[in-house]
C-alpha cells in the first residue's frame, strides 16, 4: 500500500504536500526527542534548548492539523477511491508522530516536575540502551518510509521486539528472584536468606 501511495506522491501536488508535511513532522519529531534524550540524561540544555523543545513541539502540532486539514479538503473533492485509502492512513499517522512529540516533551520536562538525577545503576544503564534503540529507530525512519523499504522495516521491527522481549525478560528474571528470596525464608534460617546452594537447601529442607 505505502509503494503506491508514494506514486501517487511524485503526481498528485495535493497529496505531495502532505507528504512534505508529513516528512516535516518526522523530522521534527526526531530532533525534538534527541534533545529532550540530552536534557533527561545529561542535565544538559539552558533556557534556550528547552525553548526549542516547546517550539518544535507546537511545530508538529500545527503540521498535524494542517495536514488533517489537506487531507479533509482533498477528500472532499477527490473521487478516486484509492486516495481515500491513502489520506485515512496518513490520517492516523500523523497522530503517532504527533503522539511522539508530546511524549518526547514530557521526557524533557521530568525533572522541573520534581525528578531526582539518574542513579547510576543497572535500571539506569537499560533505560540507556533503550534511548539508543529509539534514537537509532527514529534516524532510519523517515528514509524506510520515503523508499517504502519494506525489509528494512520488518528488521527494525523485529529487532524493537526484541529489545521488549530481553527487556521484559530480565524483569520477569527479577521477580523470580525475589520470589525464590521468599520461598528461601521457609527452609534456609536467617543468616542464609538469599542463598541458592542446592545441596545447602536440601540439608536445611531435611533436617
Amino acid at each position: 500500500m505505502l509503494r503506491e501511495f508514494l506514486k501517487i506522491f511524485r503526481f498528485d501536488d495535493a497529496i505531495a504536500r502532505m507528504g512534505e508535511d508529513f516528512n516535516h513532522m518526522l523530522d521534527l519529531s526526531m530532533g525534538l526527542t534527541v534533545r529532550a534524550g540530552r536534557v533527561f540524561f545529561e542535565r544538559a540544555g539552558d533556557s534556550a534548548e528547552r525553548e526549542q523543545i516547546a517550539k518544535a513541539d507546537v511545530e508538529v502540532n500545527r503540521l498535524e492539523r494542517r495536514i488533517r486539514k489537506q487531507v479533509i479538503a482533498h477528500l472532499t473533492l477527490s473521487t478516486s477511491s484509492r486516495d481515500a485509502s491513502y489520506c485515512l492512513m496518513l490520517m492516523s499517522l500523523v497522530k503517532d508522530v504527533e503522539r511522539l512529540g508530546d511524549y518526547a516533551t514530557n521526557v524533557a520536562e521530568v525533572h522541573d516536575e520534581g525528578g531526582g538525577p539518574l542513579p547510576d545503576d543497572e535500571f539506569a544503564a537499560e533505560l540507556r540502551e533503550i534511548r539508543t534503540e529509539v534514537e537509532a529507530t527514529f534516524a532510519a525512519v523517515s528514509s524506510v518510509f520515503a523508499a517504502s523499504d519494506s525489509e528494512r522495516a520488518v528488521e527494525l521491527i523485529k529487532q524493537g521486539r526484541t529489545t521488549t522481549l530481553v527487556l521484559g525478560a530480565r524483569y520477569y528474571k527479577r521477580i523470580q528472584a525475589h520470589l525464590l528470596n521468599i520461598l528461601s525464608a521457609v527452609v534456609m534460617p536467617l543468616h542464609k536468606l538469599d542463598y541458592f546452594d542446592e545441596k545447602a537447601l536440601r540439608r536445611e529442607g531435611g533436617s
